[in-house]
């Protein structure tokens, strides 16, 4: 009989690559944090920013909150209270389809637009005072997005 006071390596907090990539996580959004601060913003606005600044450039064919839900993924419960802050910031703006009211588009008002220009230097500047180069990141990026991808597959 195994004594129970013996915990498995795969059981232990060290070994679980769910708590890196939660710890890794939480390090980052910490990293921006004083960054977007300044900006008025939080790391999950930032992030509905960066999907509504990549769709300016490159408008969706539906630029939508379930679109946005399923870039982003996250559900429209988590989103609207997010879009509802950005928009009381002047920041986006929320209107009802006209083919379909259930459907809200979303789309960037001239101060959302003009934000980009000050976030732009933000991934740069913690880069740089976390002292990791891009092209390290962009190799973890990549593993991190296959990993994803086998992941979505479980349907996990």
């Amino acid at each position: 009989m195994k004594d129970s006071a013996v915990l498995p390596a795969e059981l232990q907090l060290d070994n679980q690559l769910c708590f890196r990539l939660y710890a890794v996580s939480r390090a980052v959004i910490r990293g921006y944090r004083p960054m977007l601060d300044a900006l008025g913003l939080t790391y999950p606005q930032y992030l509905v920013m960066l999907v509504l600044w990549e769709w300016r450039a490159e408008p969706p064919e539906q630029p939508s909150v379930k679109a946005l839900g399923e870039r982003l993924m996250l559900d429209s419960g988590t989103l609207t209270p997010l879009l509802k802050r950005l928009e009381q910031l002047g920041l986006v703006e929320r209107r009802r389809a006209r083919h379909d009211e259930r459907e809200v588009h979303l789309g960037l008002t001239s101060t959302g637009a003009e934000l980009r220009d000050k976030v732009l230097p933000l991934r740069e500047d913690l880069l740089c005072r976390s002292g990791l180069d891009l092209g390290a990141t962009d190799g973890l990026r990549e593993r991190l997005d296959a990993l994803l991808l086998q992941l979505a597959r479980l349907d996990v």
